[in-house]
């Protein structure tokens, strides 16, 4: 069996991370100019809604093949924590982009304004309902980011650790209904529910073999 020193993983992880970056470089670019919008801020919005979600899928789906392939399935690797590490900074990039592209006011997001009194109250639209789950799947990634590191696991310690790590799959759950309402919400044609139903269905099926076979 193969030893990793601290140098070679070390080695190992700039190479994810090189890889990692051109991956997105090319898949956020070739969306980017795939999507028919003269808005750039919509453009990049849906780039990196699918880039990140593809990202957040590749990290649940490295346990189960590990349980399906019979091998032993690690509270944390090096490959998956930096996979997911992408996911958050392309999925935070959406978040700070998303909020840019439909309102001028960011709180109209989540708040309707009377046009006479101007008073704000909270939206009960599925607009609204998308924007709650977008927030709160944006705080659950903020804590998953602080949490990707040596000095998270080593303080928490293992169970306390994969137990906060165990929010992925809310954070997964409130992305997907997010992505759905908003295919609603814009009337989006084909592609774009082919490509989103691409993204998720491989991930909730592997998932549930993988669960079956625990």
């Amino acid at each position: 069996m193969m030893k990793f020193t601290p140098d070679s993983r070390i080695s190992n992880r700039f190479f994810h991370h090189g890889v990692l970056v051109l991956f997105n470089i090319l898949l956020l670019g070739g969306l980017y100019f795939a999507v028919e919008s003269p808005d750039v801020k919509y453009k990049w919005s849906m780039s990196t809604a699918y880039v990140s979600l593809l990202l957040l899928g590749a990290t649940l789906l490295t346990g189960p093949l590990n349980i399906l392939r019979r091998q032993r399935n690690p509270v944390s690797t090096d490959l998956r924590r930096d996979i997911g590490i992408w996911s958050g900074i392309v999925g935070l990039a959406h978040v700070a982009i998303g909020w840019q592209v439909h309102m001028g006011n960011m709180l109209l997001y989540f708040f309707e304004e009377d046009k006479l009194t101007k008073e704000l109250s909270l939206r009960a639209d599925l607009f609204g309902f998308a924007n709650y789950t977008g927030l709160a799947g944006g705080i659950i990634l903020v804590l998953l980011l602080a949490l990707s590191n040596d000095l998270s696991l080593r303080k928490l310690k293992a169970p306390r650790w994969k137990y906060w790590q165990r929010w992925n799959y809310l954070f997964y759950v409130l992305v997907v209904v997010h992505g759905v309402s908003y295919q609603v919400i814009e009337s989006r044609k084909l592609p774009y529910p082919l490509l989103l139903a691409a993204l998720i269905l491989p991930v909730l099926v592997i998932q549930f073999r993988g669960f079956s076979h625990y």
